[in-house]
Order: C-alpha cells, then structure tokens, then sequence
C-alpha cells in the first residue's frame, strides 16, 4: 500500500482536527493504492503459505451497534455474519499497517473486523460522532469531506469495513 498524495485530503485531515472541550478528534482522511509495496510482498507470502487460498472465506464479527436476529430456527449459536475472502482480510491488514506505520496489525484476525451495513448508515454514524464534538464546525465541513471521498473513491461501489480489536489487540486501548 502507498500513500497517494493529496492536498485536498491533506486539508481536510487538519481540518478534523477539533478539540471542543474535554473532547478532541485526531482525523485523517488518506488514500491509499493497492499495490503492494516493499515488505507488503513478503507479508502476502507469509500470509498465503498456510495452505489457504486467496479466495477462502473469512469469518468478520457483526457490525458494532447493529443488532442481527438468528435465523428462523433459532438452532445457531452466536449471530450470523458476513465472510470476506483472505484476499480481502489481507488488504485490510495492510492498509493498517501502512496508515499506522508503529503498529503491527499483522497478527490481525478476521473476527476483529465487520462489513458495515450500508453507506447511509456510515455517515449517520460518522455524521453523529462528529457533530456532537465538531458543532458547527463540522457541519460546514461535512459537505467538503463526503465529496473529496467520494471524488477519490466511488463510495456506492464499496463495501466498508470497520475493525473492532479486542482490547489485548488494540494499539490504542488503555493497558
């Protein structure tokens, strides 16, 4: 993964810098290719010489906050839940690693991350979390934020993912 260089995305992250407060946001908003680069190449073949393949599914937690029903016949244990492919688990582990450079997101699991349930939903969320912080500050950069993502990305066309570590795998969970 490479850091694609932007300054509207640079601004934007200076942007959401916002301390209101007992309350601080550290935002970034980045962009990163897909290809892999230097030590990335070694990982995937780490990654890959367990046996599975590229296309075998992976197990993601439910989304935190939505609230999943078993099936009709109740018989499951636990909540039902999307896969991805390892293919896809490794792209997720490695935009981590490139986005947080002194952490290593390597040992990272498939359960640590869910698939969000739409588009709308992520920017209810992230609308509702930075607003309550930002104010009006926020709602004046709102529109300028969601159209540089999109400009950068075709928001419609992905699946976006969240990862939840447990507290042991959290870089930045309290000790």
């Amino acid at each position: 993964m490479k850091l694609l260089e932007s300054s509207r995305l640079e601004s934007l992250s200076r942007a959401l810098s916002i301390l209101n407060g007992d309350s601080a946001v550290q935002g970034r908003v980045e962009g990163y290719s897909c290809k892999m680069v230097g030590n990335e190449k070694a990982f995937y073949k780490r990654f890959t010489a367990d046996g599975e393949t590229t296309h075998d599914l992976q197990a993601l937690s439910p989304p935190e906050g939505v609230s999943y029903s078993r099936s009709l016949s109740g018989d499951e244990e636990g909540v039902l839940c999307d896969t991805i492919s390892r293919k896809t688990l490794f792209y997720l582990i490695a935009t981590l690693n490139a986005a947080f450079p002194d952490y290593d997101f390597s040992m990272a699991k498939s359960s640590e991350f869910s698939a969000e349930p739409s588009l709308t939903w992520v920017q209810s969320a992230v609308d509702d979390a930075l607003s309550a912080v930002g104010g009006a500050r926020w709602r004046q950069l709102r529109p300028a934020m969601w159209a540089a993502i999109e400009e950068e990305i075709l928001l419609p066309e992905c699946r976006i993912y969240s990862y939840n570590p447990d507290l042991a795998s959290d870089p930045f969970g309290e000790p």
